[in-house]
């Protein structure tokens, strides 16, 4: 199983470690998409930033 996570809202005024988090996955651009593993490391990243991210199972 993997997960699309889409990036909803913007990074602007963020926490530095919520922009790295979401750098991290791939997303820059509010309506960015990525295709990640589901994984502990995933589930973990997308924990930092769930207000910001939409996420689905692919």
């Amino acid at each position: 199983m993997a997960k699309q996570i889409t990036l909803k809202k913007s990074l602007i005024g963020r926490k530095a470690n919520q922009i790295s988090t979401a750098q991290s996955l791939g997303l820059h651009k509010i309506g960015d998409v990525t295709v990640q593993p589901d994984n502990a490391q995933t589930e973990g990243k997308i924990k930092v930033i769930s207000h910001l991210v939409e996420v689905t199972e692919v």
